[in-house]
């Protein structure tokens, strides 16, 4: 059993900000592969099904992004679903837009949402880090986040969301390494 995250905040003008980008990831991997309708469950949205042999559930969750270990933990332990079987998606500024990192746990370089879910579950899990590149002039971090991906950007969002769910049966393996170097070189 593996579990989706995709980190984001939940309300309506969040939609298509770059913080947002997690799920969008799920949103991608639920219509490829036909997982159930969203049910609102354990503070986010739940989908299930299978990849492969695989069950599989995604989540996004409505707790908004600094809580997003909350709805995690919560999750986990009614599934009984061990934290090494867990793969979040989230947004990440020191990787070029369009590209993906992966690790199994590590720093949470200053991302909200990653320190919450470290704090709820620990940081034996794995992450795939979507680049959104950095703010090319002045703003704040934290207003970069939070503004919507321009067209350009847009663009670059939806090939990595096509080239992550085409290569995903590598990552339901597990084999991080492979999956990022699959993804990056579409």
């Amino acid at each position: 059993m593996l579990l989706f995250v995709g980190l984001g905040n939940p309300t309506p003008d969040s939609e298509n900000n770059r913080h947002n980008v997690g799920f969008k990831i799920i949103d991608s991997i639920n219509k490829k592969f036909s997982l159930s309708k969203q049910k609102p469950k354990f503070k986010g949205l739940l989908t299930t099904g299978n990849i492969g042999d695989e069950k599989v559930y995604a989540i996004k969750p409505l707790t908004f992004m600094n809580n997003s270990g909350i709805c995690i933990r919560e999750l986990i332990e009614y599934f009984k679903i061990d934290a090494a079987d867990v793969i979040v998606f989230h947004d990440d500024l020191d990787v070029e837009l369009g590209k993906i990192k992966t690790k199994f746990g590590g720093s949470n370089a200053g991302h909200n949402g990653i320190a919450s879910i470290d704090k709820f579950i620990g940081k034996d899990y794995s992450r795939v880090r979507i680049g959104i590149g950095k703010p090319k002039n002045s703003i704040e971090v934290a207003d970069y986040v939070l503004q919507n991906f321009n067209e350009d950007e847009t663009v670059e969002i939806e090939k990595i969301s096509k080239d992550i769910t085409e290569s995903l049966s590598i990552l339901v393996e597990k084999k991080l390494d492979l999956f990022s170097s699959t993804v990056n070189n579409k």
